[in-house]
């Protein structure tokens, strides 16, 4: 039996309540976070659009049935969605890489890199919904507009994290034409990563790679033995003399970044590194402006 409009807006706003003592707490540094960000008048809006018809593309996984063309779709074997172009324009799809390495925090007092990935999401998914956007997380939310999609949104990044040592770039439910955020260390098989970015780049999505690292990551400030372990327990180094290991650290991760900016550059996206002993702000900005160059 399906819920009316009301009590499914209730039920979730229920559901949201209850989530405990984190999902509150990050969603309103988020609305914080995104009030600090001036953007003046958004100018989303596109009169005259959106009802203008403008292709019909085969469903992916995330799209609902209410999405479906049932009539186009009876003239094949496959379902297809009727896309308007408004629909396409205007639907960003956020990656929140939920993988063990995202938890490292190099100073106890300093958040993990989740956290800060967790935060930059929901900020830009605040100032994108507010623009009239529709905003969803790949593989998990559709994109939708509206306040509720706010709270589902939440909810969805509250939820437990994944078992994978490193995480691989999800584009299910993106809209073609669309717009993507990836959010991740991007500390893994970078052929992941272009996998991701080459499935993206065939519906025709434009996006941007956030990079979010621990100052620990960037500068690596250790010395004499050290015992480096990965997240999930899977990798194990130890080293009587770390400082030796420096200038190769060093070397790889800016070939990494080099590779990452290559890849992205490629298929028409931006690319950018954030330290989580950062400000969050100049990340927030550099994410939005980027989106809207990629229109």
């Amino acid at each position: 039996m399906s819920q009316s409009p009301a009590n499914l807006n209730a039920d979730l706003r229920a559901r949201a309540e209850g989530l405990g003592q984190t999902l509150p707490p990050l969603l309103a540094e988020a609305e914080m976070l995104a009030a600090t960000v001036m953007l003046g008048e958004h100018g989303r809006r596109r009169a005259g659009l959106g009802d203008e018809f403008w292709q019909y593309r085969p469903a992916h996984q995330g799209d609902s049935a209410r999405m479906i063309d049932w009539r186009r779709s009876a003239r094949s074997d496959a379902h297809f969605v009727r896309e308007r172009e408004w629909q396409a324009a205007q639907s960003v799809t956020l990656w929140v890489d939920p993988s063990k390495s995202m938890s490292f925090t190099g100073d106890k007092g300093r958040a993990p890199k989740s956290d800060r990935a967790k935060l930059l999401a929901l900020a830009l998914a605040v100032l994108l919904l507010r623009g009239g956007e529709r905003v969803g997380i790949a593989g998990m939310a559709a994109p939708r507009a509206g306040k509720a999609q706010m709270l589902r949104l939440a909810a969805r990044l509250a939820g437990d994290d994944g078992a994978e040592e490193y995480g691989a770039p999800v584009t299910e439910g993106m809209m073609s034409h669309g717009r993507a955020v990836f959010l991740s260390d991007f500390l893994g098989d970078l052929a992941a990563v272009e996998a991701g970015l080459a499935r993206a780049a065939d519906r025709g999505v434009k996006g941007v790679l956030i990079q979010v690292l621990d100052p620990a990551e960037e500068d690596f400030p250790f010395d004499g033995r050290t015992i480096f372990e990965s997240m999930g327990g899977t990798l194990r180094h130890e080293t009587q003399q770390a400082g030796d290991l420096r200038a190769r650290y060093l070397a790889r991760l800016a070939e990494r970044k080099d590779r990452l900016a290559t890849l992205s550059r490629a298929v028409g996206w931006h690319f950018t590194t954030h330290h989580t002993g950062s400000p969050a702000q100049a990340a927030l900005l550099w994410a939005y402006s980027a989106l809207e160059g990629g229109r």
